[in-house]
């Protein structure tokens, strides 16, 4: 006759339940499936207001504001020093959007129409681009991950625009070669408001 040291078998006594308990949740799950996740609907990156750990600054936030100017409505103004764009509204407001803008020595300053205006464009970088930076694509499809973002607005004949960004954190800061660049629901809702034709001012 076998004997079992009492120690021995206290401890098969608590791992017999425990090993039944996981093969009947085990099989339940085999015959059932197992439960599902619990999903949170979640914004598409590209429309996110910053990455994790990347911060926009509250005051570049769009919002209505007072603004005295002698503009019409419907122009818009671009306050390069201020990192501001204004679409000048009806009695003394405009609708204020936080904007990055051109870095040291690239710079620049005009008045312009919208000559042009697409929805996720494309990209294809400048021979001078290039020049600096040889590791850019030479072409690039509308997306996401397009630095032109979810929209584009073309200014005269230049080759400057107004446009998303997947980099919305640079939003307030002057990093770009001379492109004015907004957040992705920002420059969606600009696109909505503003027409082909639309005067631009940037100061």
């Amino acid at each position: 006759m076998i004997r079992i040291a009492p120690a021995l078998l206290a401890s098969l006594l608590l791992i017999a339940p425990a090993q039944a308990q996981s093969g009947y949740r085990g099989y339940l799950d085999a015959m059932f499936g197992a439960p599902a996740a619990t999903q949170t609907p979640q914004t598409p990156e590209h429309l996110r207001p910053y990455q994790a750990g990347q911060t926009i600054n509250p005051a570049y936030l769009r919002q209505v504001v007072s603004y005295a100017t002698s503009e019409a409505p419907g122009t818009l103004v671009v306050d390069t020093e201020q990192h501001f764009l204004f679409l000048v509204l009806d009695g003394g407001k405009a609708m204020r959007y936080g904007i990055g803008v051109a870095r040291v020595g690239f710079e620049w300053s005009g008045t312009h129409r919208v000559t042009r205006k697409a929805e996720w464009p494309s990209w294809t970088p400048p021979a001078e681009m290039h020049a600096r930076q040889p590791g850019l694509p030479r072409f690039m499809e509308g997306g996401p991950n397009n630095p032109m973002g979810a929209r584009a607005l073309y200014l005269g004949s230049t080759l400057y625009r107004i446009h998303g960004t997947n980099e919305p954190w640079t939003i307030g800061r002057s990093v770009s070669s001379g492109c004015i660049r907004m957040t992705n629901e920002d420059v969606i809702d600009l696109y909505e408001r503003v027409p082909v034709g639309a005067k631009v001012i940037v100061i």
